[in-house]
């Protein structure tokens, strides 16, 4: 892999692949934020906000975008389009380090409710996984009245619905999951743990050494996507340098690996009575780990939709594109008419003051 990285990748192709999407950098948040804006084709698009996770970015999304903006062309129905924006995290990507501490997923998830104002969508859809599940939550539960829904593929480490006085006992799944979830984190769990408690310190070695970034983001993708182990089933050697030279040519490891630090200090803890209120659909692909059973992820969501994949793992939109990208366009079909008779599938987006 790194002989390819000296000899045979070429970041110029990767260049021009991003830059077959409509781009923008705003400023929000005391920083610029980097996004595609992609505008679908068809009667009435839905507007669909995609959130990545970590060790990703932007570059997750770049074969699933197609298939919501323009599904007439790729089998499916052109009454089922997505405008579609895809920011990148502060700190990722193109977007700028935050400027001041506390820049954790409930800042983003209001950053991108500001940002969809911004681009004149007054209500909208959400999607994500990993970083992007927990911000997609956040988004449902401090802005429910813009959203209409939310479609996880992914649910968040920290979630944990209330279980105190008067819930209902765990079931045997539930039992196990959580059970699951301990033996996962004993064994996979040191990188989030060193992200979250000393994040700076490991990133002087992953800045300094190109084959330490490369060895730290491959093992994330040998061993959580549905590969076996083999990581080259799935990706290809130009696509998994294509990720990690973004990280390097922007410098950006340690402020991406800075928001589990920020993250710990606002977990996911339900109390008695809270819960993501919009209609909210699952996608379980069976690579993905740990991923809860539904009475667990129905004690904090409005679970409408719950689907089993056939195949794929964590990083589902570079893995199971055409999958993601019909699961979702299944999952908010039925909710399109809210949407239009809301207003915000049918004005078109304008660009406002602040957009670069």
């Amino acid at each position: 892999m790194v002989d390819h990285w000296r000899t045979g990748f070429c970041w110029r192709a990767v260049e021009q692949e991003i830059n077959r999407f409509a781009q923008r950098r705003i400023r929000l948040g005391g920083g610029l934020i980097h996004f595609i804006h992609e505008r679908g084709k068809g009667p009435s698009p839905v507007p669909l906000l995609i959130n990545h996770g970590w060790p990703g970015s932007f570059l997750e999304m770049l074969e699933l975008i197609p298939l919501l903006v323009d599904p007439a062309a790729h089998g499916g129905s052109d009454e089922d389009a997505f405008d579609v924006v895809v920011p990148s995290m502060p700190g990722y990507g193109f977007s700028t380090p935050a400027v001041e501490p506390g820049m954790n997923p409930i800042r983003i998830a209001d950053l991108w409710a500001q940002l969809m104002s911004e681009l004149g969508y007054p209500r909208f859809a959400t999607q994500g996984g990993d970083w992007g599940a927990s911000i997609s939550t956040w988004l449902g539960l401090r802005h429910a009245e813009r959203l209409i829904g939310i479609h996880l593929h992914y649910m968040p480490g920290s979630y944990r619905p209330f279980r105190g006085a008067g819930s209902t006992p765990l079931d045997a799944a539930e039992r196990a999951f959580v059970e699951g979830v301990e033996a996962w984190y004993r064994d996979e769990g040191a990188y989030a743990h060193i992200q979250a408690t000393k994040p700076q310190t490991l990133a002087y070695g992953l800045t300094d050494s190109p084959v330490g970034l490369l060895a730290w983001i491959l093992e994330k993708l040998r061993g959580w996507a549905d590969c076996d182990g083999q990581v080259g089933r799935r990706f290809s050697r130009d696509v998994i340098l294509a990720h990690v030279t973004l990280y390097w040519v922007t410098g950006t490891i340690n402020s991406a690996n800075q928001l589990y630090q920020e993250a710990t200090r606002v977990p996911l803890r339900f109390e008695a009575g809270q819960r993501v209120s919009v209609p909210c659909g699952i996608a379980v692909f069976p690579g993905e780990a740990p991923m809860p059973p539904r009475p667990w992820v129905e004690r904090g969501y409005q679970v409408h939709h719950w689907t089993r994949q056939p195949r794929g793992g964590h990083f589902a939109a570079m893995e199971e594109p055409d999958l993601l990208a019909r699961d979702i366009r299944d999952f908010f079909r039925p909710l399109r008419g809210v949407s239009a008779a809301n207003g915000s599938a049918v004005a078109r987006p304008v660009f406002r003051a602040g957009v670069a």
